[in-house]
């Protein structure tokens, strides 16, 4: 029997396809309910994603006054992270209403957002509001 790699097809090599897109909704959840604790409560009608009862990061819808027609992420920062993020890449981050003032920073998630640099920062958000406890069994990877 021959393996799915080497499998034919009328007489040709079946084509992998690939994977299916994740929405960037999916892509956000996966990375933040995957620190210990985390959970998602919706809140202002929008995805929030919270370690005990801290928020650190929340999904802004593109069809709501918090996406401001586009989709994006607001995560928990302090001023000097948010202050060079936004000066590195004013094209992917800003400063979303409401927090922007409390630091946080504001990634959008529409085209090809730059999911490593996103991850580093949900990272960096969860263990500004996590117990030292928590944020101590995240590796240093």
């Amino acid at each position: 029997m021959a393996s799915r790699k080497t499998a034919r097809k009328g007489g040709k090599k079946s084509a992998r396809r690939a994977p299916a897109k994740r929405a960037p909704l999916d892509r956000l959840r996966e990375i933040c309910l995957a620190f210990p604790e985390a959970h998602e409560v919706e809140a202002w009608g929008e995805p929030t994603f919270r370690v005990r009862n801290k928020l650190f990061a929340m999904h802004a819808s593109a069809n709501t006054h918090h996406g401001a027609a586009r989709q994006a992420v607001w995560i928990c920062a302090n001023h000097v992270s948010q202050d060079m993020v936004m000066r590195a890449k004013p094209d992917r981050y800003f400063s979303p209403p409401y927090v922007g003032p409390g630091g946080w920073i504001g990634a959008w998630l529409d085209g090809n957002p730059p999911w490593a640099e996103i991850a580093e920062l949900l990272r960096d958000g969860y263990r500004l509001k996590a117990p030292k406890r928590l944020s101590a069994t995240l590796d240093d990877d």
